[in-house]
């Protein structure tokens, strides 16, 4: 396995739609290295997800993994999922506001409204089918990856640019306040 380099905001890989894939194409040796080493890089970087656009492959893959992540002790757990040709359909017109931030967008962080229920359906890593219901601030989590095989970055869906800031003015001025609303919110939705 190796680790990969994560494209930051500007690259051109970052707003494009990435490719489908066929069968033949993720069950591929090559794809399926390159699925370890996106979860690698990912678990390096310590992020609760990575797209495959962020690391320079313009394929439709996602992971997203959350276990006791330091960089977001709020976050329940996930189990590592991978998930290929995602569609996300929202489930409801609940939504919360999320304070985000990202591995390709280095030391900022903005709020974004994201649904609080969705249905993802694709295939998992071996092509099976997946199809999953997700709820709370996890749910915001996958609506974040699946934007990136989109070509969309969090700060396309930041409401009020007042919002944004770096992680240190995040933790001294905000991050109390968003994890006193987040939690009971995470503990209502399951997730």
């Amino acid at each position: 396995m190796a680790l990969l380099k994560i494209a930051q905001i500007g690259n051109p890989i970052l707003r494009v739609r990435a490719e489908e894939l066929t069968r033949d194409e993720l069950l591929a040796p090559e794809t399926q290295r390159f699925i370890d080493d996106l979860v690698e890089t990912m678990r390096d970087a310590t992020g609760a997800g990575l797209a495959a656009t962020q690391v320079h492959v313009s394929k439709r893959i996602f992971a997203v993994e959350v276990k006791d992540n330091p960089r977001y002790p709020y976050k329940p757990n996930v189990p590592l999922t991978i998930v290929v040709n995602p569609v996300i359909e929202p489930l409801g017109r609940e939504t919360f506001d999320n304070y985000e931030g990202c591995l390709s967008v280095p030391n900022l962080r903005g709020m974004v409204p994201r649904f609080a229920e969705i249905r993802i359906t694709g295939w998992d890593r071996e092509g099976n089918p997946l199809d999953r219901t997700i709820r709370g601030l996890t749910a915001g989590t996958f609506q974040h990856e699946a934007d990136h095989l989109d070509g969309f970055l969090f700060v396309d869906r930041v409401a009020d640019p007042k919002t944004f800031c770096t992680w240190a003015e995040f933790d001294r001025y905000h991050r109390k306040a968003f994890v006193e609303r987040i939690v009971p919110f995470i503990q209502r939705m399951g997730g």
